[in-house]
């Protein structure tokens, strides 16, 4: 195999390795994340747009190998969030640490570059190109040739682009499309593209991945492969997953720990059952009695 990271462990988990505990910053992670530094971890993280407090306060921190769930309603704050992860926003206030790294200063290449990557709400895939062509564009982290070697098709050139033919075909082979390498992006089935995407975004070696409502669009049997494939992803790269998403059966079949935000604030956080019982989650978001 070529120098895509499959993991022999984590996955996949036991229930105590699933357990929650507290660690010193004041977060918590799972019992199997405890003795690893947090792959993620946000200190009073906000933004105003003019006189507008989109984020405030917004504290998080995400083991080395956790799936996170941030949900809330429209509007709350979630988008914003993600954006100001991958610094298509600067905050105006608070740090971003990746790896205990603070990412000040870094532009949306740079943190990419460093371990983040992401998925969006509407799917964005180079229509025209191939789904290997598609998931090529992904590895230029990992393409060591410069512009001129690129232009005269030096010997280093072809070196480098079979090894990313191949590290493409071993990534679309793991989740069942290495057999769609040739066929064109805008001619696969909407769930197939959205697989694409994260296999591209998968192509950038993250640390941690990022999906914006990643089963929107899907129907039942769609979701429930996407449940199935960000497991797979888990288990597999042993990299953690942060997902902003509406389908509360996906979100609490799949998060270890979901994050509930309201107004552009965390007002809650926990285990699915946790989430699923809290007074001000249910009023919030999930809807309370009275409004039925």
């Amino acid at each position: 195999m070529s120098d895509i990271k499959v993991v022999e462990k984590p996955g996949p988990f036991t229930e105590e390795e699933k357990k929650l505990v507290n660690v010193p910053s004041d977060t918590f992670v799972t019992e199997r994340d405890k003795d690893k530094p947090l792959v993620l971890e946000t200190r009073h993280l906000g933004i105003d747009f003019g006189g507008l407090t989109a984020v405030d306060e917004f504290n998080i921190g995400i083991g080395a190998t956790e799936i996170t769930g941030l949900i809330g309603p429209n509007g709350a704050g979630k988008t914003t969030v993600f954006n100001l992860l991958t610094k298509v926003y600067e905050p105006t206030r608070g740090s971003i640490l990746l790896n205990g790294v603070d990412t000040h200063g870094m532009n949306p290449a740079s943190v990419n570059q460093a371990g983040i990557a992401r998925t969006f709400q509407n799917i964005r895939l180079f229509d025209k190109l191939t789904v290997e062509e598609n998931v090529k564009i992904g590895l230029h982290n990992r393409t060591d040739y410069g512009m001129f070697t690129g232009i005269f098709r030096l010997p280093k050139y072809w070196k480098e682009e079979k090894k990313s033919h191949e590290i493409a075909l071993e990534l679309l082979d793991i989740f069942g499309m290495a057999d769609q390498a040739d066929v064109r992006a805008d001619s696969l089935p909407y769930g197939a593209q959205r697989r694409l995407e994260i296999v591209r975004a998968l192509a950038t070696d993250p640390k941690i991945l990022l999906l914006d409502e990643p089963a929107a669009g899907m129907n039942p049997s769609e979701t429930e492969e996407l449940m199935k494939n960000i497991a797979k992803i888990r288990d597999t790269f042993g990299i953690a997953v942060m997902l902003i998403e509406h389908d509360m059966k996906l979100v609490m079949g799949i998060c270890e720990v979901i994050a509930v935000l309201n107004f552009g604030k965390i007002i809650a956080k926990g285990t699915p059952s946790e989430i699923r019982s809290n007074p001000q989650v249910i009023e919030a978001y999930l809807g309370s009695k009275k409004d039925e």
